[in-house]
């Protein structure tokens, strides 16, 4: 007997605001399949307001309710029976994020949950990891945001550590992120990489995935941290409007796109590793997994 189920997860990032919707796909006598049926990212950039402003700008929250009515109406399209809406360090540290939520709540019916940076870790963790790497392995598993990045030790299959630290692609743009906070980041991954012979990084995030897609590599194959500086260099040698003419980035990845390149290269260079693996998941395959687990609460639709 065959049962299909459609799960949602909305990402409500720094960055961008995501919507993912996943069948889920039981069959007695083989393990449930996840497979993505829809994916609409809307470049909302509330890091921008809340780390220079410290609070969410009027025209974002009308795009903001706009954007989760939209949704709503989506997933009532794609008849989905259960979701989950979680928003990160950008609502969690604005001054109006919870009016924002409410105001979220009353307008679209869609209830928000803000978590912190270790909850968000936790929920990554989640995606199914196993799939994509060796087990005789140790990783370190890096996923880039907008206000902050998730950072986890993995050791033959095994979460060891895990720590979010507020670097991200927004604050790195506005220049946010002082000389202390990186000495912290290298500090921790020297300290909990330094007992591995040889270690592998896996990168999950937006930019990640697009230098991913443009370096023609096939899934599964690693990207080497050759050619990570060398494509470092090439976009640093063209003009943010040359990314987008020239590179085909669009507009909002055009920018973000270089310091998250330079917080991957950095884990890289921290933690020895020569090459980065790029599964594709990230904090809404996640979510999706932790509904289906019930390892969070959700909300039926």
């Amino acid at each position: 007997m065959l049962s299909i189920k459609k799960y949602a997860a909305i990402d409500i990032g720094s960055n961008a605001v995501r919507l993912l919707i996943s069948n889920i796909i039981e069959q007695k006598g083989r393990p449930v399949q996840f497979k993505k049926n829809s994916l609409v990212r809307v470049p909302i950039r509330l890091g921008a307001d809340v780390f220079i402003k410290n609070k969410i700008s009027k025209e974002n929250t009308a795009r903001i309710l706009d954007t989760m009515l939209a949704f709503k109406l989506l997933m009532k399209s794609h008849k989905v029976v259960k979701y989950k809406a979680c928003a990160t360090s950008a609502m969690r540290e604005s001054d109006n994020g919870a009016k924002v939520v409410e105001a979220v709540l009353k307008h679209a019916g869609i209830s928000i949950d803000v978590i912190d940076g270790e909850e968000e870790a936790a929920i990554i963790a989640a995606t199914d990891l196993n799939k994509f790497i060796e087990p005789n392995k140790i990783y370190l598993y890096v996923d880039v945001g907008g206000g902050s990045t998730e950072f986890t030790v993995i050791d033959h299959g095994k979460q060891v550590i895990s720590r979010s630290f507020k670097i991200g692609t927004v604050r790195l743009l506005n220049d946010m992120v002082g000389k202390d906070t990186w000495q912290e980041l290298q500090n921790w991954i020297t300290d909990n990489t330094k007992v591995y012979d040889k270690i592998e990084v896996i990168g999950s995030g937006g930019n990640i995935n697009k230098i991913f897609k443009i370096s023609g590599k096939a899934m599964g194959k690693p990207l080497t941290y050759f050619y990570m500086t060398s494509y470092y260099n090439t976009l640093q040698s063209y003009s943010y409007e040359e990314r987008i003419t020239e590179l085909d980035l669009n507009q909002d990845r055009a920018d973000v796109i270089i310091p998250a390149m330079r917080i991957y290269m950095s884990a890289m260079k921290w933690s020895g590793a020569k090459n980065i693996y790029v599964p594709k998941i990230g904090l809404a395959d996640g979510i999706i997994k932790s509904i289906y687990y019930d390892t969070v609460s959700s909300n039926t639709q």
